[in-house]
């Protein structure tokens, strides 16, 4: 029974989410693929509307200008997510937080998340180091000076932020 429902939620929610509107929160490389290292198409400026085609864990295939690629999510601004948020209920907020996109708060409205998926024993258990990666992700660290005087330079302030009632933190 659960298998159905799910299934008639994917149905009803794939064209909505086809053709969802996003914009570009930033300036940001459209992709070939939806990895880091992959050949960028095209530059999109901050603002670009865009055409939500598939999502797939941090990335989005969008179509841009007649062109279609892969955007990283957290570069994209979702108008439809808004909206729902401040509506009384139903709707597209609904289906996405049923489809795991968002989340329900205590005061009904919905909280824009990316769903980041846990590996299963039997995965863990299979894994094997990849050194190169390691390597890789260790030269894209800073020290803290370096971090300060980015900051600096970017005029960047400090800022706290309490996270949303309910969410557990």
């Amino acid at each position: 029974m659960r298998i159905a429902v799910a299934l008639l939620l994917l149905a009803f929610a794939a064209p909505a989410l086809a053709q969802e509107q996003a914009f570009a929160n930033r300036a940001t490389e459209l992709k070939d693929r939806g990895a880091a290292d992959a050949r960028t198409l095209a530059s999109l400026a901050e603002g670009t509307s865009v055409r939500v085609l598939e999502r797939a864990g941090g990335w989005t295939r969008v179509e841009a200008g007649g062109q279609q690629g892969w955007v990283r999510v957290f570069h994209l601004r979702f108008p439809a997510v808004a909206q729902a948020a401040t509506s009384s209920g139903g709707g597209l907020g609904t289906v996405t937080s049923a489809l795991g996109f968002g989340r329900e708060t205590s005061k009904g409205s919905t909280v824009a998340t990316t769903g980041v998926r846990g590996l299963s024993p039997e995965e863990l258990k299979n894994a094997a180091p990849d050194h190169a990666a390691v390597a890789r992700m260790h030269s894209y660290r800073a020290d803290k000076a370096t971090a300060e005087r980015f900051a600096r330079e970017g005029r960047l302030q400090e800022a706290r932020i309490d996270a949303p009632e309910g969410s557990g933190r």
